[in-house]
């Protein structure tokens, strides 16, 4: 598809190489994105750039279109891969060397290499001055290999109105007559990213920072073919609660490790990328719908965001909150690895008071354990601390109170509860802390009475009885 075949609306990509998992700088280049297409109406792509081939691996590449999904990033059309294209590349790099805006460059390794030498020597940047840059083309000898490179311009400069770094001008003099086609023929990634911006009619290039000085080096080959350029924005990337570049000792997991490992829920990962660089005023909680509404460039930082994975989970604590019971109970399922109807049944029942303490998926199934574990109950040692000296004498009243219990609800059984205390001459709290731990085998846990009502009659009375031998 070429530029003059899409609408006139706004065009953005997200182009990862499948090297590895969606990582969560590409996540957040994703986002912003997406959001930008979808704020102005627009189209949003997918390119997979896989011309590595040898660390490109199928495994990578469905781990990105997971990640994507799960982030709730549809893109339009089908995905695109880089590698396919490379046919459509050197035809372009051919076109530029009949047009005399590129030239087949005959030199050698060792004349390559006396070249930076003579620039070290003389500590002067090494820029190539190859004597096949204006030689006649039928000068060119038969039957040795070349590559073809850009010629790019040697005065004057360029400048970039870059929508979040501002205007970036860099002197042509610095830029260098870069390959296009490798010597066997295959195109190079700055020749690949161009025509395939240009071919899948891309207005809105937006990522990282770390691409800025690219972006003047590809212009070479967008002006020497007489095509639109893009409108750039390079997002500043994201760096440890430190300061220092990210790494995974700060947080920087694929997506899929937020999800399975950390369970992260989609909408506060997404959430927390959003408010990584982007402001709305003083919003925090920002849903996909006002995010689709409000997003745009100007409010995009200029200096690197710092990634904080505390509050990415006192972030994701208030999404569980929010979330159905439903929906929780499926995840704290599959991660119970407990998926029959029963236990969601149960799950669903129990996440109202489980979902309040939790600030991710594991600590919400770590805390609803309780629920299925298997008689005799095996006690923490906080637990077990709970169950000395008076405790079984305690028990037992308890467990004759509830026994007499006709209703089986909250209210009852804290008044059952409550009278035990009285009688006993103690406070509520001592008769709820190793009844708590009789009914869990925890120190804590959800509320005591809620936790009677979801184990049920028999099972809670059967839980209290195997703790009230002296």
């Amino acid at each position: 598809m070429s530029a003059t075949e899409t609408n006139s609306g706004v065009v953005t990509r997200f182009a990862p190489s499948p090297t590895g998992f969606l990582h969560i700088g590409g996540a957040r280049t994703a986002l912003f994105n997406w959001l930008f297409s979808r704020h102005h109406g627009g189209k949003f792509l997918l390119r997979i750039e896989d011309t590595d081939r040898a660390r490109s691996t199928d495994a990578a590449i469905e781990a990105i279109l997971d990640g994507m999904r799960w982030l709730g990033l549809d893109w339009d059309g089908d995905a695109v891969f880089q590698f396919s294209r490379a046919a459509r590349h050197a035809e372009v790099a051919n076109e530029l060397v009949a047009a005399g805006r590129a030239y087949r460059c005959y030199m050698t390794q060792e004349e390559l290499a006396e070249a930076r030498a003579a620039a070290e020597r003389e500590r002067r940047p090494f820029r190539l001055n190859s004597p096949w840059r204006d030689a006649d083309p039928s000068s060119a000898p038969a039957d040795k290999p070349f590559v073809v490179r850009i010629k790019a311009p040697r005065e004057g400069e360029t400048v970039i109105d870059d929508q979040v770094q501002g205007r970036v001008t860099v002197r042509n003099e610095e830029l260098d007559d870069m390959v296009l086609l490798r010597s066997d023929g295959t195109p190079t990634y700055m020749l690949a990213v161009v025509v395939d911006d240009h071919d899948m009619g891309v207005t809105h290039v937006i990522r990282g920072d770390d691409h800025l000085n690219n972006a003047f080096r590809q212009l070479t080959i967008v002006k020497a073919m007489g095509w639109p350029e893009p409108v750039y924005a390079h997002i500043p990337l994201i760096h440890g609660s430190d300061g220092a570049k990210l790494s995974k000792r700060h947080g920087a997991l694929g997506v899929e490790a937020y999800r399975d490992e950390l369970g992260i829920l989609p909408e506060a990962l997404g959430n927390y990328l959003l408010r990584l660089g982007w402001g709305y005023g003083d919003a925090e909680i920002v849903s996909r719908e006002q995010a689709i509404e409000w997003f745009d460039l100007a409010n995009v930082g200029k200096s690197p965001s710092r990634f904080d994975l505390k509050k990415l989970e006192n972030l994701n604590g208030h999404y569980i909150r929010e979330a159905a019971d439903q929906r929780l109970a499926g995840l704290v399922a599959e991660r119970l690895a407990m998926p029959d109807p029963a236990t969601r049944d149960l799950l669903a029942r129990a996440m109202p008071v489980l979902k309040v303490r939790a600030a991710n998926l594991n600590e919400l199934a770590d805390g609803a354990r309780f629920l299925f574990a298997v008689r005799p109950l095996p006690m923490d040692e906080a637990a077990t601390g709970l169950l000395g000296s008076d405790a079984p004498a305690l028990l037992a009243a308890v467990h004759a109170a509830l026994d007499a219990v006709e209703s089986w609800d909250t209210e009852a059984l804290e008044g059952a509860v409550r009278q035990v205390a009285e009688a006993q001459g103690v406070k509520l709290g001592q008769v709820a802390q190793p009844l708590r731990a009789a009914l869990t085998g925890r120190k804590t846990s959800p509320g005591i009475f809620d936790v009677l009502v979801l184990l049920g009659r028999d099972e809670s009375l059967a839980r209290i009885a195997d703790r009230t031998a002296a």
